[in-house]
């Protein structure tokens, strides 16, 4: 009798989130190949064609530069998301995701364009700081406290005053972090009940 072993979720975790980065680049790749055809594609504030932004920003990025700045944190985030588990770190990144966009699409300036993976970056690390104390778990909580000492000071990126950053996808990124962790959380604690 043949038995099938799962990978860890960690192991899960570290190929999701490089296949994903991998995505982010092989899409940069041929932008830049093309003459950037794919940058079109951001969240543009209020109009019909900007909510196809909402599915497709997160993944594109505006140069190499751009792309650059968030590997790492796309690296570290998305693996510590899926790492506790990856049902609720897929779930809370899509929340993060659609949140993100939506309130970027409602409330940025008209006329602008909004793409990068700074929606999930600054998502997460809100996400990874709430959870653990929603959940009252020592190890999300060790998570969430060396999130808060390496990224907070990123936080300040929820305000506006950066020319060419999109204060708006960082704040409601941000936003959609504290939901995804609230709502997920409520649920866990839900299943987790016993009744007598």
């Amino acid at each position: 009798m043949q038995t099938t072993t799962r990978e860890p979720a960690w192991q899960q975790a570290a190929v999701l989130t490089g296949a994903f980065v991998a995505v982010l680049w092989v899409l940069e790749i041929f932008d830049a190949a093309t003459g950037h055809p794919l940058d079109a594609y951001g969240v543009q504030p209020r109009t019909e064609d900007g909510l196809v932004g909402i599915a497709t920003a997160p993944m594109l990025h505006f140069g190499f530069d751009h792309l650059i700045s968030n590997t790492v944190p796309v690296l570290v985030l998305g693996f510590l998301a899926l790492a506790t588990g990856i049902g609720r770190g897929l779930l809370a990144t899509a929340i993060i995701w659609v949140v993100g966009g939506l309130g970027v699409w409602l409330f940025a300036q008209p006329g602008s364009n909004h793409a990068g993976a700074s929606i999930l970056i600054f998502g997460w690390i809100v996400f990874l700081i709430v959870r653990g104390f929603l959940n009252r778990r020592s190890t999300e909580i060790l998570i969430g406290v060396a999130v808060f000492l390496l990224y907070s000071g990123a936080l300040l990126g929820v305000l506006p005053g950066q020319p060419g950053v999109s204060w708006q996808g960082h704040l409601f990124g941000a936003i959609g972090g504290f939901l995804a962790a609230r709502l997920l959380t409520t649920r866990a604690r839900d299943e987790a009940r016993v009744t007598y």
